[in-house]
Formats: C-alpha cells, sequence, structure tokens
C-alpha cells in the first residue's frame, strides 16, 4: 500500500507526535508499505510545508507551518505519488496536516492526540474545523481523554482508539548508560511547565532528606531549565541536566534508573514517556491525571500521585527506593503493561483501518 504520513509539527523540534509518527513510518515500511513522510522541517516537507512559526500556546510552543498556500504544492505532490491513503495527524491544528486533508483525493484516516482540561478557542472554532472534518473518512484517537477532548467541538466524530506505539522489546534489550552514582530518577520530558519540572525539582529538595544519595537525571531542554539555577547548592548538585536526548538513547537513560517520573500538571492525551520506562523495566511514578490514568493502573504496574503536589511525588519515590519488593513487583507489571502498546499491535490496527477506508 502506498501511504503519506503527515505530520504538523516542525521535524527538527522536540515532541511526542513527531517521535510518533517517525516510528510509525519505520513501522509501515517493515511490513512491506511504500511510506512518504512530510512534515515541516524534514528533507521532503522543506519544499512543500513552507516556512516554521513557532506559536506559544498553554505552557509549550508549537512550530507550524501555517501557510495555506502548501494545500496547492501538496496537491501536485499527492498527483505525482498517487498514495492510497493519506494519513494526517492532528489535522484540526493550521499547519501541514490541515493542508494536506484539503490537498488530497486519496482517502483522509485522522489521528487525534490533544487533550486539554478546556479551550475555548478550540470549542470556538467548531464551525470552521467542521469544513476539515468532512473530508475524514476515519478518524483515530489515542486515548479515551484524546477521543473526550476532540468531541466538545465536533461531537458528530467517533474516533476509534488506537493508542500511540513503543518498540518495546528495544526498550527491554537496551544496555544501561554510565551515569553519575547515585538512587537515579530519571525524567525524559521537555521542560515546559505543564510537564511539571519545578515539582519534580522541589520532590528532590524534600526526597534528599531521607535519600541523600538520590540524583535526578534530566533528559530532556526547554525554559524550565533555569529553574535549576535558582535551587540550594546542595540540591542543584544532585541534579545532571543532559540535554535533548536523541530518541534512541532514551532507552538506555531508562535503564540506568531506579525511577522514572512524569509529574505533568494536565494537558497529556497519553503518557508515551511512562510506557518506555515501563518497557525498559524502570518502575513509574506520575501525575493522576486523565491521560496517564489510561497507561498507569495505581500500584500495580506503577504509582499515581496528585498533581503538583511534591510532598506525594517524593513521597513515591521513596517508597519504591525503600521498598525493593515493591520496585520489582512495579518493573515486572510494568513491562506486561507494556506489551499492550508495541508496535507490533499498533501497527496492525493501523493497517485494518487503511484497508478498510481504501476499500471503501
Amino acid at each position: 500500500m502506498r501511504i503519506v504520513l503527515v505530520c504538523p509539527y516542525a521535524w527538527d523540534a522536540a515532541g511526542g507526535v513527531q517521535v510518533h509518527v517517525g516510528d510509525l513510518a519505520a513501522q509501515l515500511r517493515g511490513r512491506g508499505h511504500d511510506v512518504l513522510l512530510i512534515a515541516p522541517n524534514d528533507p521532503v516537507g522543506r519544499g512543500l510545508a513552507g516556512s516554521v512559526v513557532r506559536i506559544p500556546y498553554r505552557g509549550t510552543v508549537a512550530p507550524l507551518a501555517p501557510s495555506p498556500l502548501a494545500v496547492r504544492r501538496l496537491r501536485r505532490a499527492f498527483e505525482r505519488w498517487r498514495p492510497d491513503v493519506v494519513h494526517v495527524h492532528e489535522p484540526l491544528t493550521p499547519s501541514t496536516s490541515m493542508w494536506a486533508t484539503f490537498a488530497s483525493t486519496a482517502p483522509v484516516v485522522a489521528t487525534f492526540h490533544a487533550h486539554l482540561d478546556r479551550s475555548r478557542l478550540f470549542e470556538a472554532s467548531a464551525p470552521l474545523l467542521r469544513h476539515v472534518a468532512r473530508r475524514l473518512r476515519a478518524t483515530i484517537a489515542v486515548s479515551d481523554a484524546a477521543a473526550s477532548f476532540l468531541r466538545r467541538a465536533l461531537p458528530e466524530l467517533r474516533p476509534v482508539v488506537i493508542p500511540n506505539g513503543v518498540d518495546v522489546d528495544a526498550f527491554a534489550r537496551a544496555e544501561p548508560e554510565d551515569l553519575p552514582p547515585g538512587r537515579r530518577v530519571a525524567w525524559t520530558h521537555r521542560l515546559d511547565p505543564q510537564k511539571g519540572f519545578r515539582v519534580a525539582l522541589d520532590a528532590l529538595g524534600i526526597l534528599l532528606a531521607d535519600v541523600p544519595d538520590a540524583r535526578l537525571i534530566v533528559g530532556g531542554d526547554g525554559g524550565d531549565r533555569a529553574a535549576v539555577e535558582g535551587l540550594p547548592a546542595t540540591v542543584a548538585d544532585r541534579v545532571t541536566l543532559l540535554g535533548a536526548l536523541p530518541h534512541d538513547r532514551v532507552s538506555r537513560i531508562l535503564r540506568s534508573c531506579e525511577v522514572a517520573i512524569a509529574p505533568a500538571t494536565g494537558q497529556e492525551s497519553f503518557g508515551i514517556a511512562l510506557v518506555e520506562a515501563m518497557a525498559a523495566g524502570t518502575p513509574v511514578v506520575a501525575s493522576d491525571i486523565p491521560g496517564y490514568r489510561e497507561v498507569v493502573t495505581g500500584r500495580l504496574d506503577g504509582l499515581l500521585v496528585p498533581p503538583g503536589d511534591p510532598y506525594a511525588l517524593a513521597g513515591a519515590i521513596r517508597e519504591i527506593l525503600q521498598d525493593a519488593a515493591l520496585a520489582v513487583a512495579l518493573a515486572d507489571g510494568g513491562r506486561a503493561r507494556a506489551r499492550v502498546f508495541d508496535w507490533a499491535v499498533v501497527a496492525e490496527r493501523l493497517e485494518e483501518v487503511y484497508a478498510r477506508v481504501r476499500a471503501a
């Protein structure tokens, strides 16, 4: 099958959607499909998507290609390439996926990743967004949280839930990385306010009173990196900043740590970083928010704590570090849970959607 995958966000920016689309392309090619990937600032997208504009929104920055002039260029590309299916991600965002939806004469499948606690702008834009929605042959949400958010503006859509995929075996087999000594706690997210980095730093200060050799290993970058500079020296010395990581290094970092944390304050539709930690056999502590609850079952394959509460976060980390039996049980439960999200399972479900819209 000839499949076009379209990502709305700049390919050279860190983000879960970019990782998902890149991994999906590799999986589909490995399963015998002919795949064309298009994103702003990728080798193909540079000539099709147009210039990238970085737009601040809800505590993060979205790197979009907002010019609708891309529709004409994409239409010509599709006429040359003649895809069987065009699979767009986040087509309601004014960027390459939206323009590809309008440009395509092949059936369009859409995946929705976003979840916000509230977005009046999104809901108010529903009349305009219906022009996009009418062109979609099938809709997918990565979680019930993402599906619920989508239906606030477009209740007529009934997306099937197909989660993000993870190469579980790659994380399970990764070799641990040589990191500074201590009881290591992994952070593998952007340093955006919504990810809860400041909560993690506060929790580290609390944790050090009982676990003085604890160390926070930070893989990621962003605006909240400066928060480390305001810490007491005794706490700052226990933070190791690795900067933004290539994705293939994340598995090695996780395999080197005793705990992985995800203290997001909200706006998470899924927890791909949680699945990656589970696949690596690293016990997880995560915020008790809708997207994360669809990945973690409390005390079976991870611990859930109230968002924004550094004392609860520190207490959960301490419990895992000081209770070896609990750590082993959570690691085993996490490995089993991660199998649900393995790419072999997810890619097969996506192929079924492609075949259905192509046949129709």
